[in-house]
């Protein structure tokens, strides 16, 4: 599964084209059976505005030439939106490539502050890869199986498709996973030799149909906010928002926490687990300052797959 930059541009490309069909871009029907879905590459070179032959290259992988206009030109014809196309761009411009990050992930004091200072929803902070830097302890109540996986593997993805819990606790899990792998995908995009990514998408492309389908699907997803529906073991339904944001001075890390309606039943299920959970039992040794209430941290963050 750790495929080079070249062929997951092709295969970017054929599957994007697959999903347009000629009457999605003004052509008329093809008379007899198409031999292939969607788009046929003479067809998007046409549209596009350049040679069949120089589109051909550029789903071989054969990059070196294909400058911003072309590609935005592709883009259009191929109705990405716009992580799609930040993700086209990127495959297609190997010098734009991410140095994966070798040294452990440490949070700084003031940013571990921040996360003790939220008691009321859960809230956490992930790295590259969606790799667990730390949670707070009403995050740790409410992922449940979050700790039992190993300290050196506690990653938001790895959780969703080897802990059985994780399946029981989205209300729509099929949905939540999809998008996290869509979203995985585009961090390929940016680091395709990051080591630690082809380790995380080897072990779990063996171990799940799901992640295996939906990771050549190569779909593109870029984080934002919105709402979910859970089903806890213990306070039973909740509907919670999510933030997303990156803190300053630190791009490679996302601060996230959940929102909940005040006086909501959500709002008083998250009160009673509040009140019933033990502090984290996870491990806490991020490095930055003295340990925390808040510091469910993995041991070594710089070696989480």
């Amino acid at each position: 599964m750790n495929e080079p930059a070249a062929d997951g541009l092709g295969a970017f490309l054929r599957t994007r084209r697959a999903r347009i069909s000629p009457q999605d871009v003004g052509l008329p029907p093809s008379v007899g059976i198409r031999r292939v879905p969607g788009l046929r590459r003479e067809e998007v070179a046409l549209l596009a505005g350049v040679s069949a032959e120089y589109y051909e290259r550029l789903e071989r992988g054969r990059r070196k030439s294909a400058s911003a206009s072309v590609l935005d030109a592709i883009a259009r014809v191929l109705q990405l939106n716009a992580a799609e196309r930040d993700h086209l761009h990127a495959l297609a411009s190997p010098h734009s490539s991410k140095r994966p990050r070798t040294a452990p992930v440490r949070l700084r004091p003031g940013l571990r502050r921040a996360l003790d200072a939220v008691t009321d929803v859960p809230a956490l902070v992930l790295g590259p890869r969606y790799d667990l830097i730390a949670i707070n302890d009403l995050g740790a109540a409410f992922y449940t199986g979050l700790d039992l996986l190993p300290a050196g593997q506690r990653n938001i993805v790895r959780y969703l498709f080897t802990v059985d819990a994780a399946r029981e606790l989205y209300d729509d899990w099929a949905g939540t996973a999809r998008t996290v792998v869509a979203e995985l995908r585009g961090y390929a995009g940016t680091h395709p030799h990051d080591p630690k990514l082809a380790d995380l998408v080897g072990d779990l492309a063996v171990r799940d149909q799901d992640f295996r389908r939906w990771w050549a699907d190569h779909d593109v997803y870029r984080r934002d906010y919105g709402s979910k529906r859970y089903h806890h073991p213990l306070v039973g339904e909740l509907e919670l928002g999510y933030e997303a944001m990156t803190p300053v001075g630190d791009p490679e890390l996302v601060f996230g926490t959940h929102t909940v309606e005040a006086h909501s039943p959500s709002a008083r299920a998250l009160a009673l687990l509040s009140s019933w959970s033990a502090p984290s039992r996870l491990d806490r040794s991020t490095g930055a300052g003295q340990p925390t209430a808040a510091d469910a941290a993995i041991s070594d963050p710089g070696t989480t797959t």
